[in-house]
């Protein structure tokens, strides 16, 4: 049985709803507050590509910090954007829940239910 990781933001309502379903399942789960421990550009990849999702995909656009990078106005590659989110995790959706060679990103959070 593959381990469920979810990395979420624990003040997120989305993220907190999944966390709820998660510990209803009685299955066991990592939860990682990716604010707290970072993601790494690399590790950010791999997780989008389990999940079939590109970073443009997954880029929060009503975040400030969106609004000023100036991100709607520019026309970054996949890795620029990587490098953002990195920088600025406020502009990736969440919640992303992983488990083994499945990655989904949990919004709403009833779609937690498809690696259950």
């Amino acid at each position: 049985m593959a381990d469920i990781t979810i990395y979420h933001k624990p003040t997120c309502t989305t993220c907190r709803q999944a966390v709820q379903r998660l510990k209803d399942s009685g299955k066991p789960f990592t939860a990682i507050n990716y604010y707290e421990q970072s993601f790494t550009k690399s590790q950010l990849k791999k997780l989008l590509k389990k999940a079939g999702l590109s970073p443009r995909d997954v880029l929060r656009t009503k975040e400030e910090i969106y609004q000023e990078l100036g991100l709607s106005k520019k026309q970054l590659s996949d890795d620029e954007l990587l490098d953002l989110m990195v920088q600025y995790p406020d502009l990736i959706q969440r919640p992303i829940v992983e488990k083994g060679e499945q990655a989904i990103l949990a919004r709403p959070a009833e779609s937690i239910e498809k690696l259950l």
